[in-house]
């Protein structure tokens, strides 16, 4: 998904789950944090960081999509 990436939630959430998945780390905030560093030059992380971790807790904590 790297080659087209877009300014938006979608796009993001698509990027941070393959990322995710590549990681080994049992400290999930530390995890995302990680996720998100990797991935600091996705637009939609550049023109919004703070919805960026906040789609990523979600995804985590409330989805449970990784445990």
């Amino acid at each position: 998904m790297k080659d087209k990436t877009y300014d938006n939630a979608d796009s993001f959430a698509m990027s941070f789950d393959e990322e995710w998945q590549k990681l080994n780390c049992k400290d999930m905030t530390k995890k995302i944090d990680k996720v998100i560093e990797i991935l600091s030059d996705h637009p939609f992380v550049i023109s919004n960081l703070d919805n960026a971790r906040n789609l990523a807790k979600f995804r985590i904590y409330s989805l449970k999509k990784f445990q």
